[in-house]
């Protein structure tokens, strides 16, 4: 795999990771609590965002980048993945036929979110390796990783 594209891989699973931890946790709260179908997107859509900030905003700050720089650089490289993850991830889950509407103990609730995480980094795979190319997104990130990064 050439090198761009192996980035891009990493920069989109990265990425998933923390959407997928929002999201499954805000569908979880969302399906356990009786929320309406737009309040739990809405609130897995959130949450999302939160985990994926979140998530990218760790080895920044391990790497001695301040809090804020941080979450300053997070948000110019990886708002544009996560949009891209969260339009497709929630547009799949609404369209599986019930699985928004599906108890968390039923399998068409979990594999209406295999398949819309699936879809999700499909989605954003090239926008990463677009961003990749153009010295943004998760390029922005790599400068301040450590010598091991993406191994």
């Amino acid at each position: 795999m050439n090198p761009r594209n192996r980035l891009a891989a990493s920069a989109t699973l990265h990425c998933l990771t923390g959407c997928a931890i929002g999201e499954v946790l805000g569908l979880v709260i969302g399906t356990t609590a009786g929320l309406s179908n737009v309040q739990t997107i809405v609130l897995a859509t959130g949450l999302a965002f939160v985990f994926g900030y979140g998530l990218s905003s760790v080895p920044l700050v391990r790497s001695g980048m301040p809090l804020a720089g941080a979450l300053k650089l997070v948000l110019a490289a990886d708002t544009v993945s996560i949009l891209v993850m969260e339009v497709v991830d929630n547009a799949v889950m609404a369209v599986v036929p019930g699985a928004m509407d599906a108890g968390l103990g039923d399998a068409i609730f979990w594999g209406g979110m295999v398949v819309a995480l699936t879809a999700a980094f499909v989605a954003a795979f090239p926008v990463n390796r677009w961003l990749i190319d153009r010295g943004k997104g998760h390029a922005l990130h790599h400068a301040h990783h450590g010598p091991d990064a993406h191994r």
